[in-house]
């Protein structure tokens, strides 16, 4: 395995928050050495800050499946707060119209308490 791959994988594990091991397949190894080990990898951007403009982008298209996985992985690597998150919930809302954010709000609360409880 090259050094662009593993450098991939282990930000892809950072990103997650759990174990990715290698794969087949032309679109896993672009994700992984392209997304993962090059554009994640950039310097510039916390990833504080790139978790915080991925949460804005998938709120804003409505994509609540990869919120479910962004959202927990930014309070398991103590990227965003409870409180952060349910500010961003009130924030987004006002520019990606209420029903999104209505769902946004339930889907932070839901995932915060999940979180607490330690699933």
């Amino acid at each position: 395995m090259d050094e662009r791959r593993e450098r991939g994988l282990e930000m892809m594990r950072q990103v997650y928050g759990w174990e990715i091991g290698d794969a087949p397949g032309d679109f896993f190894g672009i994700t992984v050495d392209h997304l993962f080990g090059d554009i994640w990898t950039r310097p510039g951007l916390s990833m504080r800050d790139r978790r915080l403009l991925l949460v804005g982008v998938l709120a804003g298209q409505g994509l609540n499946d990869v919120l479910d996985i962004q959202i927990p992985a930014a309070l398991a690597n103590a990227e965003l707060s409870p409180d952060e998150l349910r500010e961003i919930g009130i924030f987004l809302t006002h520019y990606i119209g209420w029903p999104l954010g209505s769902r946004l709000s339930v889907q932070i609360d839901t995932l915060i308490a999940r979180h607490g409880k330690g699933r």
